[in-house]
C-alpha cells in the first residue's frame, strides 16, 4: 500500500519533532483530507442538476422527514446557520422546488414544503446521487466499508455530545 499525503505529513513532523504524538492527526488529518477531496468533487449527479451539495442537504430534509419544515428545523437538520437556510431557501423557492407559507398562529414563522418537480427532482437524484457515493467508495469492499461507517459513527456520537452538536 502506497503512502497517503498524511503519512507524509507525519513523517516530516516527526523529523524535525521526534517527541511529538501525531495520533491525532493521523485520525483528524485524513477525515479532513477525505472531505476535502470530496467536496472538490462536488457531487457529480448534483452538480449535473444545478444543485449544490447543501441545497441538495434542505431538499432532502423536506422529503425524508415527509412534512413540511420550518426554516429553523431545517437548519437544525441539516447542521446550516439560519441565514445560510434562508439564502439556500430563496434560491429553491425560484426554482420552483419549494413553496413557502405562513403559519396560521404566527406571522414570523414560515413553513416549508417541496413542490411537486421538488419532490421528483429528489426522488430521481437520491438513487442516482447514491450510486455516485457507491463508486466513490467501490475501492473499500464490504467489511471495510462497514467497519468504517461503524468507527465514523462512535467518533460522530463522540463529538456531537462532546461539542454540543447532537440533534434532537
Amino acid at each position: 500500500m502506497t503512502d497517503d499525503i498524511v503519512a507524509s505529513v507525519v513523517r516530516q513532523w516527526q523529523a524535525v519533532n521526534p517527541g511529538l504524538d501525531t495520533g491525532p492527526m493521523e485520525i483528524i488529518g485524513r477525515i479532513n483530507r477525505c472531505a476535502a477531496l470530496l467536496q472538490q468533487a462536488e457531487d457529480a449527479p448534483l452538480r449535473a442538476a444545478g444543485l449544490t451539495r447543501a441545497e441538495f442537504d434542505l431538499l432532502g430534509a423536506v422529503r425524508r422527514t415527509d412534512r413540511e419544515l420550518t426554516p429553523g428545523e431545517l437548519a437544525r437538520e441539516t447542521f446550516s446557520s439560519g441565514a445560510a437556510v434562508t439564502k439556500r431557501l430563496r434560491v429553491l423557492k425560484d426554482r420552483a422546488l419549494v413553496e413557502r407559507r405562513g403559519d396560521d398562529r404566527d406571522r414570523r414563522v414560515a413553513h416549508v414544503r417541496l413542490t411537486d418537480e421538488g419532490r421528483a427532482l429528489v426522488d430521481r437524484l437520491l438513487p442516482e446521487q447514491l450510486a455516485y457515493e457507491r463508486s466513490v467508495l467501490a475501492g473499500l469492499d464490504r467489511p471495510g466499508r462497514d467497519e468504517l461507517a461503524s468507527r465514523l459513527s462512535e467518533l460522530l456520537v463522540q463529538l456531537e455530545g462532546r461539542l454540543g452538536g447532537a440533534r434532537r
